[in-house]
């Protein structure tokens, strides 16, 4: 099985999928555009951003209640970014097992680097091995945080 075939993990009445057919790409979008870090972004930009990553929907039964994402090259680097969880299904364990799925997916282990950003979660990240990078000139970034409330 290849690294970019579609992975699925079961839990009880939760899946976590990387099909894309299963996405319900509106749900994402009124999730993110509400967001402290994609306030305000439009569909379009989440269609896009969603065609050019590796997806990670949860579901309960056939509603999308999670969602996550790589940015990668699936050989050297990703960026794990639009990490959530509706909030009525916080508390039940799924984020740490939509990180631990991402883990378990064979393009992980394969990559030298794994970056991402946060203000919401750092307490979920620290028990997966994630670090903060503050080490002088080392992480350097262009940063908008307002960018679709602006156009």
């Amino acid at each position: 099985m290849s690294i970019t075939a579609i992975r699925e993990w079961h839990m009880n009445d939760y899946t976590i999928s990387t099909d894309p057919e299963k996405l319900d790409v509106q749900a994402v979008h009124q999730y993110l555009t509400r967001s402290t870090w994609a306030k305000g972004i439009d569909l379009e930009t989440v269609v896009a951003s969603i065609g050019n990553s590796l997806n990670f929907g949860i579901y309960h039964n056939d509603s999308q209640t999670g969602f996550a994402r790589l940015i990668t090259d699936y050989a050297t680097f990703a960026y794990l970014c639009d990490v959530y969880v509706l909030e009525q299904y916080q508390g039940e364990g799924l984020g740490k097992w939509l990180m631990a799925c991402i883990h378990d997916h064979p393009v992980f282990e394969k990559l030298r680097r794994i970056m991402l950003f946060t203000t919401t979660a750092p307490w979920l990240y620290e028990k997966f091995g994630y670090e903060p990078v503050n080490r002088e000139n080392y992480a350097w970034t262009i940063t908008r945080p307002d960018i679709y409330l602006h156009r």
